[in-house]
């Protein structure tokens, strides 16, 4: 994985970075380096993550995502920090679930409960959660009147703690990508939508 900085980049950020890179996956995502704005931060890093969707021979997607890792020695009083991790995560959802009037609530839980499962202690925590939903008609009807749609989360924060603590809030979103394409087994404390029946349940 190569580094999206600029020279210089300061002590803190290359602690940062090197926790970020000393991070292991669950094998179903695929995480990339990406390309990082240039002109939010001095110094920034950023992450592409897909979960492929195994039945799909056409290569399409269960969930994907990224992360922008941005940095300002001299502080940005917005963040409350100098450091400020900006996420977004999409997956698809199945007819019972896009039309759930709690998807909003629960996905932004899997953001929360996924942070605290990491203890990745976080300050400005702010975000959106969007359902997007779709149905055919005419030509492009189905013929059950299924509804398809999305879930959108967006996310920003700023990371408590030592810079080589990066590595928590790192896994907490490949948690919560992981979990939003229904591969996280409902535990204690973790919220989720049932994708096997039209109800939203917490064990």
């Amino acid at each position: 994985m190569s580094s999206s900085v600029g020279s210089g980049a300061g002590s803190d950020f290359e602690i940062a970075l090197a926790s970020l890179r000393q991070q292991r996956y669950r094998p179903e995502l695929r995480i990339d380096e990406a390309p990082a704005p240039q002109r939010l931060a001095p110094h920034a890093v950023a992450l592409s993550a897909e979960i492929p969707d195994p039945a799909d021979p056409e290569g399409g997607e269960l969930a994907t995502g990224r992360l922008v890792v941005l940095h300002d020695p001299d502080g940005v009083v917005s963040w409350e920090g100098t450091f400020r991790v900006v996420t977004f995560a999409r997956a698809a959802l199945e007819s019972d679930l896009a039309t759930d009037p709690l998807l909003p609530t629960v996905g932004w839980s899997w953001l929360e409960e996924a942070l605290a499962a990491h203890d990745a202690n976080t300050g400005a925590l702010g975000g959106t959660v969007t359902r997007v939903t779709s149905e055919g008609f005419g030509s492009l009807a189905d013929p059950v009147g299924l509804v398809t749609g999305q879930i959108e989360i967006r996310a920003s924060w700023t990371p408590l703690g030592e810079p080589d603590g990066l590595g928590r809030h790192i896994q907490a979103w490949a948690d919560l990508i992981a979990t939003a394409a229904g591969l996280v087994p409902a535990g204690v404390g973790i919220t989720r939508l049932d994708r096997s029946a039209n109800a939203t349940a917490q064990r």
